[in-house]
């Protein structure tokens, strides 16, 4: 019997490269389709003719049976962590469904680089053999499945770092992994990234990932892989990174919780060899993409307190607290940013804001927060700033090794290297450095003045955006500019269809950037979009961000398991 082809749903179309690298690529995409069992292929209908939100497929498409959809729709990590630990479900049986819904993601929305469910059965195993002989689990995560972005390297499986070409053997964990395994994590999958792992987008050599709200639209980048897998709980925790929003915009396109902590919580030990010159001074960190705030907590109690700074002395070894944290004997408070001063969020994203504060304003917990408008300082300077010093190594260290390997540049690389146009030596670097640190010290001191302890604010100039649009970064790179700490929390609002909302009557553009977002809004289509909110604190006040959102979701009506309150 023939055996059918591979079934994927496809949008955009990628550009094409030389022979040479479109040889390469079709073998890399074969060996991961071939890594996908035919049992576990949709039906070819639904990717011949799939509606444009994919969410209910995985419940629907009769590849599951009822017990793996309960397994993974019916728990966050805490509790799906929990019901392994109390022998409700073997760690095969969890790791058995996370593996098949994870198949059913990719054929949906593209969100996969690697895909290895016999090694994950298998560690699945080993682990309740070991809580059958010894009466207790190896660790808080004993099978529990975790997803990781394709950078990060797991023992004996491939990564590549932001190009093709890269694409590499690993035998040893990333340090992060490692923590997460000896607690006890199962790995199964390795997830979707952009070129050069650094657009809000992931369209890669393997694929362009597709948001399951709407397929039109991205789920986000560069953890976008991590996104699209969440939103259709074919992951329960992921593992991202962040260096200009690449953890908080995807769980903001997908509506899961994210977290960007404060650099040198968490080791980046093993993510890029060789390092990455952006961070000669604008620090990336990796983070959590999971279901819940509690889900958070528990990643960060994990990485914590496994002693990181002992093995990568870059940590700095505070202590963690997270949701027992004392906060002030006073209202928290809370300043909203409806806007950055620089470019007008798009009306989904002003409806979201409008929703946090009017129910925070009117809930029974109302008194625990004093709620004052926000107004960043200088934001559209400070995301000028940020793209220059991404790269001070010039253009060239990106092109150079694509027109080598016959890669394509992709669209979001040309827009992102557009102002880039030399590699810079010491000195202009260090004037770059003096002009970054002097910028976070007025920052600071407008913070002061406008008397706020937390911001709560978008994630992105919109919804989730059409594919190759995301271009305008400026509300999450201000806060990797002054390396502040931000939890994404997802809402129950999501975007209206095409002409049913609008800008208010009378907008005028902020700048030249506005205008654009604006025509963005005009020529889209973005329904069904969720919009999730970001929440901000100082740079180290991560312990207090986490027990505030905590007091805000309890406010707003969140289940501790992240279920969402229903929007009235």
């Amino acid at each position: 019997m023939v055996q059918r082809p591979f079934p994927q749903v496809e949008r955009k179309p990628l550009p094409k490269g030389s022979d040479e690298y479109e040889r390469k690529r079709s073998e890399i995409v074969q060996q991961l389709q071939d890594s996908i069992p035919p049992s576990l292929y949709l039906d070819q209908k639904i990717v011949e003719k799939p509606p444009l939100d994919v969410t209910e497929i995985p419940r629907t498409c009769g590849i599951l049976t009822p017990e793996e959809i309960t397994i993974t729709e019916g728990y966050d990590a805490n509790g799906l962590a929990h019901a392994i630990a109390e022998r409700k479900y073997t760690a095969v049986a969890v790791a058995t469904a996370f593996c098949k819904r994870a198949a059913i993601a990719h054929q949906l929305t593209c969100c996969l680089t690697d895909f290895f469910m016999e090694e994950a059965i298998e560690s699945a195993r080993k682990l309740d053999d070991y809580l059958a002989t010894n009466g207790k689990t190896i660790g808080p995560l004993h099978g529990l499945p975790i997803s990781v972005k394709e950078h990060m390297p797991i023992a004996g499986r491939k990564s590549s770092w932001g190009f093709m070409f890269t694409q590499a053997h690993t035998d040893t964990d990333a340090l992060m992994v490692e923590v997460l395994r000896n607690a006890g994590a199962v790995f199964y999958c390795k997830t979707n990234q952009p070129q050069l792992i650094m657009h809000l987008e992931s369209c890669s050599h393997v694929g362009r990932s597709l948001n399951p709200y709407n397929l039109n639209l991205t789920p986000g980048g560069s953890s976008g892989g991590e996104g699209a897998l969440n939103a259709l709980r074919g992951s329960v925790l992921g593992l991202g990174s962040d260096i200009g929003g690449s953890i908080r915009c995807p769980a903001g396109f997908c509506n899961i919780h994210g977290f960007k902590p404060t650099s040198y919580l968490l080791s980046n030990h093993g993510f890029l060899p060789g390092g990455f010159a952006a961070e000669l001074n604008i620090l990336a960190t990796g983070g959590p993409m999971c279901r819940s705030l509690r889900d958070i907590e528990l990643f960060m109690q994990i990485l914590r307190g496994s002693e990181q700074h002992l093995r990568d002395p870059s940590i700095v070894p505070l202590p963690w607290s997270g949701l027992t944290t004392a906060l002030p004997s006073r209202p928290i408070k809370l300043g909203i940013m409806t806007t950055d001063g620089h470019i007008t969020p798009q009306p989904p994203v002003l409806r979201a804001l409008e929703w946090a504060r009017a129910r925070l304003a009117a809930c029974p917990l109302a008194q625990n927060f004093d709620l004052k408008p926000f107004m960043p300082y200088k934001s559209g300077d400070a995301h000028r700033l940020i793209h220059q010093m991404y790269w001070p190594d010039g253009p060239g260290h990106a092109r150079d090794p694509m027109s080598i390997h016959g890669e394509p540049e992709l669209p979001l690389t040309t827009w992102g290297l557009r102002n880039v146009t030399k590699a810079l030596d010491g000195t202009e670097i260090n004037a770059q450095r003096w002009t970054r640190n002097e910028f976070r010290r007025v920052f600071v001191e407008d913070w002061n003045a406008q008397d706020v302890d937390f911001v709560i604010c978008p994630v992105f100039v919109g919804p989730a955006c059409e594919h190759d649009t995301a271009k305008y970064w400026n509300y999450t790179t201000l806060w990797n500019f002054v390396d502040y700490p931000a939890v994404v929390m997802p809402t129950p609002v999501k975007a209206k269809g095409k002409g049913e909302e609008g800008y208010v009557e009378g907008w005028k553009p902020l700048s030249e950037d506005d205008g654009e977002v604006r025509k963005m809004w005009d020529e889209g289509d973005f329904v069904g979009a969720p919009v999730a909110l970001q929440i901000v604190a100082r740079k180290y006040g991560d312990n207090e961000l986490i027990a505030a959102v905590g007091k805000l979701e309890e406010a707003l009506g969140f289940g501790v398991d992240g279920t969402l309150p229903v929007l009235e």
